[in-house]
């Protein structure tokens, strides 16, 4: 592990690097989707619009406008550190699932909602917050739970019926479609890391979180909403963060948090085909991750990675120590060479070359993986 790591640059450096970041940022996330927004309103060749539901798997830097602590924030380095060159509140090197998608469809830059900066929602927005759950329990008064993040897509409809008119608005919302990924947060603040836990309790949460998930949806789509797209939850008792905590000589899962995100997706997807008869126009993509990672994880050379339990940058066994960065009260940690040989970019979340790959799974992926339209169906449709 030693070979792999890299000594942590002077803070001179980092502050040169962060305040470039600033200047580039300024332009290519305020000015530069600012200009594509008006440049693209006027066309009748436009893409369905995208709007964004999660946590901090699709959190493109809300976070970095509202009121939370350094554990729900990644606006430092070496977060984004290889597309971007600087941090941009993504927890990864560089993109995210959203970025991806949102490239595949031809849709501008997106800006996160909370960014201050000039937005026209013509072409979406992107609501998740890190940190956030299904429950508004889940990190209370730091994130924007998924009810919350609702009610920001009701004031942005509000908005657009302004702007654009009722006819419009209506047509948009119902063309465009609606990602979401959540649940990861709530089974880790409410399952935990405990090896002694009840079946039921865990059954229990899990019907509490899809019970709301459930209800966002119908709301979403009694607001106009009708296609949808859901990445399920991967193995969270087995990211570097819960491995080391299990076994550290095995690297073993946590069964408890690896049983819940197991239901929380066979329950989700059982919702999701009874929706489809119940609801007027719904349709929807629903990717497997949950295998995906898996595989990716027990055999990374087989999706060209030469890495899948150690994350990239954090410290301890499996680097899953939540250090990256050095600002969550351990500053130590330890960072990769090459985030591209890495499944993980810290005890949680992928590098952005795993996230890519999980982005086209949703967008082309078979029936096998993502059923029973994928995304660029959505889109298209």
């Amino acid at each position: 592990m030693e070979a792999e790591s890299r000594r942590i640059p002077h803070q001179g450096y980092v502050a040169l690097v962060l305040c470039f970041g600033l200047f580039v940022s300024t332009f290519c996330y305020i000015v530069k989707p600012c200009l594509l927004s008006r440049s693209n309103h006027s066309s009748s060749s436009s893409p369905p619009a995208l709007f964004v539901f999660g946590s901090s798997i699709f959190d493109i830097g809300n976070n970095n406008y509202i009121n939370t602590t350094s554990l729900n924030r990644a606006n430092f380095w070496p977060y984004g550190e290889t597309f971007f060159r600087y941090p941009t509140g993504r927890f990864s090197d560089g993109r995210l699932i959203p970025d991806f998608i949102g490239e595949y469809a031809r849709l501008p830059v997106a800006l996160p909602y909370h960014n201050p900066g000039y937005q026209s929602y013509i072409h979406g927005a992107n609501f998740a917050s890190a940190g956030a759950g299904a429950l508004v329990e889940t990190h209370k008064g730091y994130v924007i739970d998924l009810k919350s993040q609702l009610s920001d897509f009701i004031d942005v409809k509000k908005s657009l019926r302004q702007r654009i008119g009722d006819y419009e608005t209506a047509k948009l919302v119902s063309e465009a479609v609606y990602l979401m990924n959540i649940g990861t947060n709530d089974y880790a603040v409410f399952v935990g890391k405990s090896t002694k836990y009840s079946p039921e309790r865990v059954q229990e949460i899990v019907n509490m979180v899809t019970a709301n998930i459930t209800e966002v949806i119908k709301e979403i789509h009694k607001n106009g909403g009708r296609k949808f797209g859901f990445l399920g939850l991967w193995n969270l008792g087995c990211s570097p963060g819960n491995r080391q905590t299990s076994n550290e000589s095995s690297g073993s899962c946590l069964e408890a948090l690896s049983l819940a995100t197991k239901w929380h997706n066979i329950q989700l997807s059982m919702i999701l085909q009874k929706l489809e008869k119940e609801l007027k126009g719904f349709k929807y993509a629903h990717t497997n991750s949950y295998d995906l990672i898996n595989d990716m994880s027990d055999n990374p050379s087989k999706y060209g990675f030469k890495e899948g339990k150690v994350a990239c940058c954090g410290s301890g066994p499996f680097r899953g120590h939540n250090s990256c960065g050095g600002k969550r009260g351990d500053q130590y940690y330890e960072l990769c060479e090459n985030p591209n040989e890495f499944v993980f970019f810290d005890g949680i979340h992928l590098c952005e070359k795993a996230y890519k790959f999980l982005a086209n799974q949703m967008w082309v992926g078979d029936r096998g993986i993502t059923w029973p339209y994928n995304l660029r169906e959505l889109f298209e449709d």
